[in-house]
Order: structure tokens, then sequence, then C-alpha cells
């Protein structure tokens, strides 16, 4: 019977249209709204546990609860979602931060009925991105996402909101016309019109259209994720977004571009995979040294993390790169733990900013004395991100090294340039991880801020949002499977998907000083039997 119910189509469309009763519930204040907001969040989070608990096979690799209308025949458009390894995590990470980023919205009192709509709108968008199985839908919803982000950067963000949100809305729609150019493309290749995802992929694409579609995927998510030099409208979103904003930015957002990256490019376009594979690496490497680098130059407290975020990205696409199991499972890994730990810095640094008036982190300092909850858990976010061991972080990141460094698809010098690289970043992450905690909690108070003359220590509502983010941080780190095991089977299989055809490629590449020229199958005559290839007792052999 619950096979039946179709759980998805609820599940992404339960808080679009819930978010249309705002404006004819009675409430002056916005408290009636703010928990209505928050009743629709939880139960679709309840919503999608139950249904992913009690319907979906972790062992199964293959698309699961699919659901399939018609909608616009004359486009050949169908409203088409199901879940696999790479989408339900997401799924249930969108709706977690989600839910939390409109507890963390409890103190707005600016057009309140606006605030909550656009939270709600821009939750139904972004699970819509994660479980679309027709590349139209996918398109649609992720320019659907765009408007809401958009517009709660202009008018609940600080003094520089139009800039940045003007700026976030040119980068990403501009990227986001390669996705519909290669959709387009993709789905008129060939003798049948379709955009369902599946049929793309089985497509026999010549390596040059390949390629092609490859690239305006990359350009699009690129700016998503965001890699360099696509990155600039990241640190001023975040600097003047509001901290239930820059939650859903960092915990979200960013991951829908490292998604699209496995989805779209390493899945349905293998061949041009490994043509890309070692962009994808280099580029990794530049994310993660230079966001580490413009981490050190940022006074602004959220331009700082933002940074931090620019690189453990970069984490991502190595682990992309990296061609190996171990390497893409670590990617994903890394989505989900920088999701949980970017979410709970950045509203930690909302906590502070709503009781300084500043992000400055020159006029702060001496908080640890006057706000110690928020220094205890700001530090325990702060560990977590710069990868100490029994936090999600650390087992992110080693998986992603380990990934990378047994690959036998790379040649060691390429190996050895990368990693050393790679490490760098990981040197830089602690030091301005805990340079922040120095300036702002212990450093001079040069602002001359009464912290009691605001709003005090963190609330309880406060501290259980950011405890609600450190416990599966924790949970991840000591318990790595309770996340990996959602993922495995599928990542296994991109992976496995991608060098079955690299023998081949590896042939037309010999003398590369990028690729291995070990890691090529035998090949073995039709007739030859398998007792011919065994060592024989024969004296003469």
């Amino acid at each position: 019977m619950s096979s039946q119910i179709p759980w998805l189509t609820a599940i992404i469309l339960f808080p679009l249209l819930a978010s249309f009763a705002i404006p004819l519930i009675p409430d002056r204040e916005g408290k009636t709204i703010r928990w209505y907001a928050l009743g629709v969040g939880l139960i679709d989070l309840v919503l999608t546990i139950v249904c992913f608990w009690t319907n979906y096979n972790l062992n199964d690799s293959t698309f699961q609860l699919a659901e399939t209308y018609s909608w616009i025949p004359q486009l050949g458009l169908n409203w088409s979602v199901a879940v696999d390894g790479l989408s339900m995590p997401l799924i249930v990470l969108t709706g977690f931060v989600n839910t939390l980023a409109i507890l963390a919205s409890w103190r707005v009192t600016n057009k309140p009925r606006l605030f909550y709509f656009l939270l709600l709108v821009l939750y139904s968008a972004q699970m819509g991105v994660f479980a679309a199985q027709d590349l139209l839908l996918f398109f649609l919803m992720w320019e659907l996402e765009l408007v809401p982000v958009y517009i709660l950067i202009s008018i609940w963000g600080g003094a520089k909101r139009l800039y940045a949100a003007t700026k976030f809305i040119l980068y990403t729609a501009l990227g986001s016309i390669f996705i519909l150019v290669a959709a387009l493309a993709m789905a008129f290749y060939g003798s049948n019109l379709s955009f369902d995802i599946s049929t793309l992929a089985h497509k026999n694409y010549p390596l040059a259209l390949e390629l092609f579609l490859y690239a305006g995927f990359l350009i699009a998510f690129a700016v998503k994720l965001p890699i360099f030099p696509l990155h600039t409208w990241l640190p001023d979103a975040h600097s003047e977004a509001s901290a239930p904003v820059s939650m859903i930015l960092a915990g979200v957002l960013l991951k829908m571009g490292g998604y699209g990256l496995i989805r779209m490019n390493m899945e349905m376009l293998p061949n041009a995979h490994l043509y890309f594979a070692p962009i994808l690496a280099i580029l990794g490497v530049v994310n993660i040294v230079y966001g580490a680098l413009s981490a050190f130059a940022q006074d602004n407290l959220k331009r700082r993390l933002a940074c931090s975020s620019i690189s453990h990205m970069g984490f991502v696409l190595l682990g992309i790169a990296s061609l190996t199991e171990l390497g893409l499972n670590g990617a994903v890994l890394q989505m989900i733990s920088h999701g949980l730990i970017a979410a709970m810095l950045f509203f930690l640094a909302g906590v502070t900013y709503e009781r300084t008036h500043t992000l400055s982190m020159s006029k702060l300092g001496g908080m640890a004395k006057d706000m110690p909850k928020v220094f205890a858990l700001f530090t325990a976010g702060s560990m977590a991100s710069l990868a100490l061991p029994g936090m999600s972080g650390f087992v992110g990141e080693l998986t992603i090294f380990l990934g990378i460094t047994t690959s036998d698809i790379y040649s060691s010098n390429f190996k050895i340039v990368v990693i050393g690289l790679a490490a760098v970043g990981l040197i830089l992450t602690p030091i301005y991880l805990l340079n922040l905690l120095r300036v702002v909690f212990y450093g001079e108070n040069s602002g001359g801020f009464n912290i009691e003359k605001y709003l005090g220590d963190a609330k309880p509502r406060e501290v259980m949002i950011a405890t609600c983010l450190l416990l599966p941080i924790i949970g991840i780190g000591l318990y790595p499977k309770v996340a990996t095991q959602t993922y495995d089977v599928k990542t296994v299989e991109v992976a496995s998907q991608v060098r079955e055809i690299f023998p081949v490629f590896a042939q037309q590449q010999r003398g590369s000083v990028l690729y291995s020229g070990g890691f090529v199958a035998p090949k073995i005559a039709p007739e030859t039997s398998v007792e011919a290839l065994l060592p024989t007792n024969d004296s003469n052999a």
C-alpha cells in the first residue's frame, strides 16, 4: 500500500502548497506565521524520514520511489522524480537544514509573511533539484530556488545587500543558461526526443559533443559549488545575507553544484569525465589553497567562513576527480559534513552579530567571557571544520586523500603535486580558524561592546539549533557508516562505470604525464581458455 503513495511528490510540493496559505493566516506580529512555517518544515522532514525509512532499500543502486506524470506533453516535460544513493542523503540534509533555518529566523519582524513564504518555496525547490529525473524539470527547479534567495538577500540583508543579491543572481542565472543549452542538446540528439535522465545517459554521443555538454554543465555547477574563478559571488552573498539564509546557502545550495557534477558530468558523460578529471583535480587544489589563503585576508567574520567554504568544497572536486570508489565516497561524505558544519558556524556568526551588530573581527574581542555558550559551540564547530579526528570533517577529508593517493589512474608525479598542494590547505585551515577564535573570543574588545546591553549569551533556542547540528557532526565522525551506508552502493557503481572505460582511454593517452601507464586491462583472445593463463608444471615451461 505504501508503494502506491506518491511520497516524493508530497515531500516536494507540501512546503510549496503550504506557503500559499501564509497570506490567509490572521497574524500581525508574525508569531503565528513563524510557528506555522516551523510546523510545515517539521512535518515535511518527518515525512521524508518516514518515507526513506520504510520504502528505501540501501542495497539498491537504482532509482527508487519513482513517480512519473505527464505535465506539459507539447514540450516533452514530465513530472518525473526518484531517488538513489546520491540524492537521498542530500534530500534529508535539505529538510534538516531548512527546518533549523526556519527556527533560526525567530527574530525576523520585517515582513514576516514574505520571509517565511520565501523560505518554504526555497525548501520545495531544493528538494525538487535533488529528486528530479527529468532534465528540464531539474532546470526549472534549479531556476526556482534562485528567486527566493535573491529576494531574501536584497530585503533582509546587510548594508550592501542589493549589490550582493544582484551579483548572486547574475552569476547563478547566467550559469544556469548552460544547463538549459546542454539539456536541449542532449534531448534533441538522436531519433527520440526525451529529457529523461536515464534515457539521456544511455545515448551514445560523439566525443566532441560529449566534451561540449560536459563543459556546459561544468560551468553551471562551477558557479554553484563554487569553483575558482567563478566563486566571487559567495563571500559577498554570505557577508550580506541574514544568518538563516547563510545557513541554507552553505548547508544546501553549494551541495547542488557537487551533486550536479556527479549526476550529470560523471555519471551521464563518463567519457568526457576522463578528459576533464585532471582539470577538476587542479581546480580542486586551487580552491583548497586559494580559499584558505583568502580566509586570512578577511576581517569580516562571515566572509572568512565563506572563504573557508570555498576551500572545503575543493576537497569535493578532488574526490570526484580521483576516479576511485573511495574518493567519490569521500566527496559525498564531505558534502554532507560541510553542510552540517557550515550551517552551524554561519548560524553562530549570526548569533554573534545580533549581540554586537558588527561582523568586523577587528572590533570584536573578549567574547568568551560574556558568551561562554557561543564560544564553546563555535569552538566545536571550528574543530569539526579543521578536520579534528572524531568529527565528520576528518572522515570526509581523510577518505578523499586516501582516494586520490591510492588512485591507479594518475601518474605518480601528478599525484605528488596534487596531494602536496592539498596538504598545504590542510595546514592553513587550522591556522585561520584558530586565529578567528583567538581574535573574536580572546582578542581586545576594541569595539567597546557590552554584551549584557544586548541579548547576553545564547538562549535555549539558539543552543538547541547549534546542538542539533553538532550531534550528527560528532555522530558521523565517530561512526561514519551512519552516513556512508546510504550511498556506498551508488558511489561504487558510478566510479566503476568510469573505470571500466579507462583502459581504452589509457591506450589513447600513452605518454601523457597525467595518467598512469600501468592501468591497462589485459586483452585475452576469445579462444584462449582460462587454464591457458595459469602456470604450468611442465619442466620445459
